[in-house]
């Protein structure tokens, strides 16, 4: 025998409302992985419209806590160091030199219809990425990132969207960095 209770107009409000703003479940599958190159290690790099224009050879690195904008990025832009404000503290490379940046900007991302502005911090710096989006970033646009699946998802408007990488773009980026 099970006990329950009858639920009330104002339990039937909560639900309807609750429907109505919930965020869908975000997740990966095998199918997720289908038209990537498995087993493969390569790093998540996606396009991204930064500053109103497309670009290219943009990793996603869920373990950083900052946004890095590299020289071509920088130049491409027709940025101008009036154009950053002031950052000060120093970053650390990959390589674990000290980089003092040249300062930080607010650029939108755009992803679809969605846009996220995020603080790019200005390095002079060699890299084959053009810029690097990390946690701010995905948890600004409720991001969940999988670089197995080659692709990150976020809810948009009671929906999940995808972005996805691009393998070829991220393996010619990883010969540029060796070579």
């Amino acid at each position: 025998m099970s006990v329950g209770r009858l639920p009330t107009e104002a339990d039937d409000k909560e639900s309807k409302t609750a429907r109505a703003i919930a965020t869908p479940l975000i997740g990966f599958s095998d199918e997720d992985k289908l038209g990537t190159f498995q087993p493969h290690d390569d790093a998540l790099v996606v396009t991204l419209k930064i500053g109103g224009y497309n670009v290219k050879r943009v990793p996603v690195d869920q373990g950083s806590a900052v946004e890095v904008m590299y020289p071509d990025l920088y130049k491409g832009l027709n940025l101008k160091p009036e154009d950053l404000s002031a950052y000060d503290s120093l970053l650390v490379s990959f390589e674990g030199k000290t980089i003092t940046p040249k300062g930080l900007i607010r650029l939108p991302v755009q992803t679809d219809s969605d846009m996220v502005d995020v603080d790019f911090i200005v390095v002079d710096a060699y890299s084959p990425y053009t810029a690097i989006v990390a946690q701010p970033w995905l948890h600004a646009l409720g991001a969940v990132s999988s670089s197995l699946h080659q692709k990150v998802k976020y809810p948009s408007r009671g929906r999940v969207k995808e972005v996805i990488g691009n393998q070829e773009m991220a393996r010619q980026c990883m010969v540029s960095a060796i070579s």
